[in-house]
């Protein structure tokens, strides 16, 4: 044990090199002895390579059975996970010195392959000290998340360790969000030069021309529509009626982006105003994809009342349009995020909406939407830049 014994007192010296030297020496001469993996794990540890540390530690409990090593690799594992804490916990405070860093935010969790999925579950439970049910549950195989909210400098700091180990996160704040322009789009005045008549957020009347080739993607989502009624309940001891909220139909609302001019175009079945400016009725659907549609009936132009079940009609053929033109990202996953994202009241009500959809009572559903198509921007937004 003489080589161990050097290597020990190397370490405690704090002459690293040395240290290292006796290692590679000692895995040389005796490359089966379970002592070497726990020293270069010991040596990682002291020179603040944690990432390796840990690595290494976690082989020994895998690989080795030696009932005295594998309790110093697990007491390894442990001063690492609290030096990570200590060290994530100083970050944030040190952040906190900067007005910015306190604005509210959001962390999303990206989906998780099957594959990566137990090796997620892991880093998360260490990184959030939670228990590995609770975190599997948490773990989406499609679609967004939204796993944490608070100030973005402790979101910022969550969300590159998750980085570093391998798990697909991103992080923003509300203030991002919200600076984002959401042009609500009344109609089509033109589809081969597009033009559109909408509406911004103090509900003034304009027109936005652009090109297609402007719009780097589409968020689609089905929003809701509920209805009241009287539920009887035949369990109850005496005979009462009591309402209750049920889906009646669902809205359909389409989001073209154009990060250029930094800002939405939406449009929803609900609102879009079918009998002015193009007429959809009058469009094959056979629409050939061309950078300049041709299409005699493109400009304004007043058409006979059509029935609401036309309006699904004219929404399909719209969606084909944009289809042809456009060969972008669709985001479609909407439902699952917001499911996730529902319990989150107070921070969805400071959420304008900007969705036109003719209700009794606000819903959770049209921030959430207005949240999802937001993150969507600033996702790619980010990945452009």
């Amino acid at each position: 044990m003489t080589d161990i014994q050097e290597i020990v007192a190397s370490l405690e010296s704090q002459n690293y090199k040395q240290a290292a030297q006796l290692i590679k020496q000692l895995q040389k001469k005796s490359p089966e002895n379970p002592w070497v993996q726990y020293y270069i794990g010991r040596y990682y540890e002291l020179t603040n390579n944690l990432d390796k540390a840990q690595k290494t530690y976690k082989l020994i409990l895998r690989d080795i059975t030696n009932p005295k090593i594998v309790t110093q690799a697990r007491q390894g594992i442990q001063r690492i996970e609290t030096a990570q804490q200590n060290l994530r916990q100083q970050a944030i405070e040190t952040a906190k010195n900067d007005p910015s860093s306190l604005e509210p935010g959001l962390l999303i969790l990206e989906p998780v392959s099957p594959e990566d999925k137990p090796a997620a579950v892991q880093n998360i439970s260490r990184i959030f000290k939670i228990d590995a049910y609770t975190t599997r549950m948490q773990i989406q195989s499609r679609g967004w998340r939204l796993y944490k909210t608070g100030p973005i400098a402790e979101l910022r700091i969550y969300g590159q360790e998750l980085l570093n180990a391998g798990i697909p996160v991103f992080w923003t704040t509300l203030a991002d969000i919200q600076k984002i322009q959401i042009f609500r789009v009344q109609h089509f005045q033109s589809l081969s030069s597009p033009a559109v008549v909408c509406k911004d957020h103090l509900n003034r009347l304009g027109s936005i021309e652009f090109k297609w080739s402007e719009v780097s993607q589409r968020v689609e989502g089905l929003l809701p529509m509920f209805m009241e009624i009287m539920d009887y309940s035949p369990n109850r001891r005496t005979d009462q009626f009591r309402h209750k909220e049920i889906t009646q139909d669902y809205a359909q609302i389409c989001d073209l982006h154009i990060p250029s001019r930094n800002c939405i175009l939406r449009i929803c079945d609900q609102s879009y105003e079918f009998k002015a400016g193009v007429d959809f009725t009058q469009i094959s659907a056979a629409i050939p994809a061309s950078p300049n549609l041709k299409n005699p009936t493109s400009r304004v132009k007043k058409s006979p009342q059509i029935p609401q079940s036309t309006t699904r009609i004219n929404w399909n053929r719209l969606l084909e349009i944009f289809d042809r033109q456009l060969d972008v990202t669709v985001w479609s996953e909407f439902t699952p995020f917001a499911e996730t994202v529902l319990d989150y009241t107070h921070m969805l009500s400071k959420i304008k909406s900007h969705v036109e959809v003719d209700r009794k009572s606000e819903t959770p559903w049209d921030p959430a939407f207005q949240l999802y198509s937001a993150l969507a921007f600033l996702r790619n937004k980010g990945d452009r830049e």
